[in-house]
């Protein structure tokens, strides 16, 4: 695992891992990965983050070797694109602006809003949509914008993933609940302020600056590259 993905802590700490939250938000399941103090800003340890790190990375390795899905969430602006791109690179789902409540636990639910834009794309891509007035079609084409942004990344999704990817646990804490409810893996970034338990694989580390999400979804790519080059 160390040679595979060549995680170096100087490099983890170049790209700003290692800066927590204030002390006064750390949450007391986090303690243990914690090194020291910077002004009022507590560092993780990269030591124990590089470990847990490597864990998730293979297990995202092994869960692509085995034709797993995986959804991406990451709905903070800054880092929307990236998550975005790093999913549709591999044809993975994905969750960019907000999640949905019941994504998971009304899954049939959602599935049907994923089919109706669909249907809209279908009707705006058809020789027929010239038939529509001036005001239907820009009625639809607003509908098509709202569904796009909420459901266009699950619109490959015919199942409930098998692993859900969360680049903020705190922000996207219901995100982790439903998936606990229906025995979706979770596997997360966890800053200083995080319940590591909501995670099944957590990587101590950053979520804010973008140059941390960053470096982690670089690794990310890498153990998905070497889960389908290693695969069935």
């Amino acid at each position: 695992m160390e040679e595979k993905y060549k995680i170096d802590i100087e490099e983890m700490a170049q790209h700003g891992l290692h800066l927590g939250h204030k002390t006064s938000k750390t949450h007391p399941k986090m303690l243990p990965f914690i090194f020291g103090m910077r002004n009022t800003i507590h560092v993780i340890d990269l030591e124990k983050s590089k470990k847990k790190f490597l864990e998730a990375l293979e297990f995202i390795e092994n869960c692509v070797k085995e034709k797993k899905i995986i959804l991406f969430v990451g709905t903070k602006a800054p880092i929307r694109e990236m998550v975005k791109s790093l999913a549709q690179e591999f044809s993975f789902p994905y969750i960019t602006h907000k999640w949905i409540g019941g994504t998971f636990t009304n899954f049939p639910e959602i599935k049907k809003r994923v089919e109706y834009l669909k249907e809209l794309k279908e009707k705006k891509n058809s020789p027929d949509w010239e038939k529509y007035t001036k005001k239907e079609r820009k009625k639809m084409e607003e509908e098509i914008k709202k569904l796009e942004e909420k459901f266009g990344g699950l619109s490959n999704l015919e199942t409930l993933p098998d692993v859900v990817f969360i680049c903020d646990l705190v922000k996207e804490n219901l995100a982790a609940k439903e998936a606990r409810k229906k025995g979706i893996k979770v596997v997360a970034i966890c800053d200083t302020n995080s319940n590591p338990e909501m995670a099944d694989y957590f990587i101590p580390a950053n979520d804010d600056a973008v140059s941390s999400v960053k470096y982690i979804l670089g690794k990310v790519r890498e153990a998905i590259l070497n889960g389908l080059k290693n695969g069935n």
